[in-house]
């Protein structure tokens, strides 16, 4: 009798890896997009969410590429020292490396980055372990599914469904003639908290988002000039300082920490 193929025993040993060849291509991208575009900006990013940072990358696709990928291995592709840049300056990007960031590299120069960039703020639902930014309380009476957001006009009773699942969660709720309802206020979290999976849960639940996806620019380098920008200062091919209201460092020796995988690399 012939062995059914529906389920298929896969040894773990026998996968191949991928980690090695994946960096040895992100290198190779970067590489080849050095001397493409003419400029080169290092972002990091609050609060991270994949749709959203693909929303960016369609945004800047016609004109722009973003690699996400290991910071150190983004370090390695624009130079680690004078010596080791394709191109003068690269190196001084690798200092501003540091923690969830990526490179783009575009046609734009930047006015018009920073300018697409300080306006894209999306807000998203909150993780545990992040901080409330606002107090939130579900009201006394029948539960809507916004919970007093928006006025009882406009919203619908929480399903009576849902109600084991809200007295999993601590909330001390009832069933009263098939609607959901509460004898008092109930306070989710208050602003400034930690807040915990169970708090999270409740937020996305009746519609309540806190986090807010943000990209920030830290550096560009300027390929007709060899110079590093900063927010805060210009950096020149030495890396001192040359002119602007803040403080620009760039310090060569600091080391750089690996961040996510090669799945958001362009």
């Amino acid at each position: 009798m012939p062995k059914s193929k529906r389920a298929k025993v896969v040894h773990l040993t026998k996968t191949q890896k991928k980690g090695k060849e994946l960096t040895i291509r992100l290198y190779a991208k970067i590489r080849e997009c050095i001397p493409q575009y003419p400029y080169i900006y290092v972002f990091s990013v609050e609060n991270m969410r994949n749709n959203y940072l693909k929303g960016v990358r369609t945004e800047l696709a016609s004109d722009s590429r973003i690699f996400f990928g290991k910071t150190r291995v983004m370090a390695k592709a624009l130079g680690d020292t004078p010596s080791t840049e394709p191109y003068p300056s690269t190196s001084l990007l690798s200092a501003h490396l540091t923690g969830p960031c990526g490179l783009i590299f575009s046609n734009r120069d930047p006015p018009s980055i920073l300018s697409y960039i300080s306006a894209f703020h999306p807000l998203s639902y909150a993780r545990a372990g992040t901080l409330s930014t606002r107090s939130f309380t579900l009201p006394a009476g029948t539960l809507y599914t916004r919970a007093g957001e928006v006025p009882d006009s406009e919203d619908v009773p929480l399903a009576h469904s849902i109600e084991p699942t809200l007295r999993k969660l601590g909330v001390p709720s009832k069933l009263v003639k098939g609607r959901i309802e509460l004898d008092e206020p109930f306070e989710v979290c208050k602003e400034g908290e930690v807040l915990g999976s169970g708090q999270t849960t409740l937020l996305k639940m009746f519609g309540v988002a806190m986090a807010e996806f943000g990209v920030d620019m830290r550096a560009w380098w300027v390929k007709e000039t060899g110079e590093v920008q900063v927010m805060g200062g210009v950096v020149d091919g030495k890396g001192t300082t040359k002119e602007g209201n803040g403080i620009a460092e760039v310090n060569m020796n600091e080391n750089e920490d690996d961040f996510g995988a090669l799945d958001d690399e362009g």
